[in-house]
This record gives structure tokens, C-alpha cells and sequence, in this order.
């Protein structure tokens, strides 16, 4: 069996600040050519985007692709709603898991599997702010510590 190569393109680092994520899963994703060439390019951000269920699919909204420079007409419109290619058995269970209390789905990191664009998506509960000034103080604690393990070391 060959192993196909993980070329990750953009990550989402304000989701992990932002939720506690429970889950991740994998899903393609349709996209146009120009936005393929785009999506190489490295032009992709996923900030403040996130995954709504509806009418038995799954479509993510808010990624931003920039139009591809040779696109010229061909360019779709960067912020538009893109459908995710999940399994209808995956998307009931995730519609079940996200009528549950406090839970979204947002996409983490947007990555090449050998020529195919894959989203890794995050089963995520939100952080209340006294949750963040936690994960931070612990941050800066280890931090601290390898710091002066490394002094010590010197």
C-alpha cells in the first residue's frame, strides 16, 4: 500500500485558544480548478470559519481563498459557502453531536493528501475566558521551566 504524503497548507491556532476540541475527523472538500491552484499557492485562511449541517449536508463557511492571479473569470468568490464530502452515516452523527449542549464544528487545518484537499475538522466545545487565562498561565509556566532547566543545563 503506498503511503500518500500530508502537505499542510493553512492551520486554524485561534480554535485551539478558542474551544477545547474533542473529536477530529477528515473530510474533502469541493472546490473549482482555480481555487486548487489557489489552495497550492498557500492563499488560505481559516480564521473565524466554521462547519453549519443542514438539509443533510455539510458546508463550510467563512474559509477565504484569494482568487488565483492567472484566474481572470474563472475566480470564484473567495468568502463563498464550500460543500464538505463527508458520509450521510458521518454527517447524521454529527448533526446528533452538535444539537448537544455548547458544541460546533470548526475546521482546524486545511492540507494536501497526495492531490486531493482535505479539511481536519474539530468537534469543539467553547472556552470561557477564565478557561483561556488557565491554558495561558500553564503556557507560560512550562515555559519558564524550560528555561531554566536550559540555564541550568548551561
Amino acid at each position: 500500500m503506498e503511503h500518500k504524503s500530508k502537505k499542510l497548507i493553512s492551520s486554524n491556532k485561534k480554535a485551539f485558544h478558542d474551544y477545547f476540541i474533542d473529536e477530529k475527523m477528515e473530510a474533502g472538500i469541493e472546490l473549482f480548478g482555480t481555487e486548487v491552484k489557489s489552495v497550492r499557492a498557500g492563499t488560505v485562511n481559516l480564521k473565524d470559519s466554521y462547519v453549519s449541517l443542514r438539509t443533510g449536508e455539510a458546508i463550510l463557511i467563512g474559509m477565504h481563498i484569494s482568487p488565483y492571479e492567472q484566474g481572470n473569470i474563472f475566480n470564484r468568490d473567495p468568502l463563498r459557502d464550500r460543500r464538505l464530502l463527508l458520509h450521510k452515516k458521518e454527517i447524521m452523527r454529527l448533526i446528533g453531536k452538535t444539537k448537544e449542549k455548547g458544541y460546533s464544528l470548526i475546521p482546524l487545518s486545511v492540507y494536501f493528501l497526495g492531490s486531493k484537499v482535505k479539511v481536519e475538522l474539530g468537534l469543539a466545545r467553547g472556552k470561557k475566558s477564565y478557561d483561556k487565562r488557565e491554558a495561558i498561565a500553564e503556557r507560560d509556566a512550562k515555559r519558564s521551566m524550560d528555561r531554566a532547566v536550559k540555564a541550568n543545563l548551561h
